[in-house]
């Protein structure tokens, strides 16, 4: 368990929070969080909460990737968590803020589907020997959806004041780019997926001696 590898597990256990936030019944144990008019927008607290804790997770996504690659701290199970880690992060609150009407639902079945997609293509692919590295267009799709997260967290403010849709905006960039990268993964490993795993003819090769 080196550092890399806290920092990953200190993301999950923030996203764990951020989800209880988000969902836990708090009135069914006579906890209010306070509310306030801003203009003409009722704020309530426990999301611009909801964004520090998101926030604060999605800094720990740069930086054990960071840290694991420049100290020499690459592991498979680094690897594998890092990979749950984040998508538990975003994916479960994209499907949260979906449930409580905050995102629409296109935005998020899209890009949980590419991410589907994505991940099969990187276990085919580690199956048959070849390591998937990230693109620059999944960076860029995740730059935005995670800004975009955290401003409808807090309710596009301050652009809310001025009727700009920012959060929105930064949500459908991460779903073209979603879609744009997702396209890109398939083009770029269509020959292994479609490949026959060799190990596999092996083992045939073997059975029928």
């Amino acid at each position: 368990m080196n550092l890399a590898n806290r920092i990953t597990m200190i993301r999950i256990f923030l996203t764990v929070m951020l989800i209880v936030l988000l969902l836990f019944p708090f009135y069914m144990v006579n906890v209010e969080f306070p509310k306030f008019l801003l203009g003409t927008i009722t704020v309530d607290v426990k999301y611009f909460i909801a964004a520090g804790i998101f926030a604060i997770a999605s800094v720990t996504d740069a930086l054990d990737g960071h840290i694991a690659r420049s100290h020499n701290m690459v592991t498979d199970f680094g690897k594998m968590t890092d990979a749950i880690a984040d998508k538990m992060l975003v994916n479960s609150t994209l499907i949260i803020l979906t449930a409580q009407g905050m995102v629409s639902p296109v935005i998020t079945v899209i890009i949980v589907f590419r991410d589907t997609v994505v991940d099969t293509i990187k276990m085919l692919a580690g199956s048959k020997g070849k390591v998937v590295a990230a693109i620059k267009t999944g960076k860029v799709k995740t730059t935005f959806l995670m800004l975009g997260i955290i401003l409808t967290l807090c309710y596009n403010l301050p652009f809310e004041l001025f009727n700009l849709d920012v959060a929105n905006f930064l949500l459908v960039l991460a779903t073209v780019f979603s879609i744009i990268s997702g396209i890109q993964y398939y083009v770029m490993n269509k020959e292994v997926i479609f490949s026959k795993n060799e190990n596999k003819e092996i083992e045939e090769i073997k059975l029928e001696k």
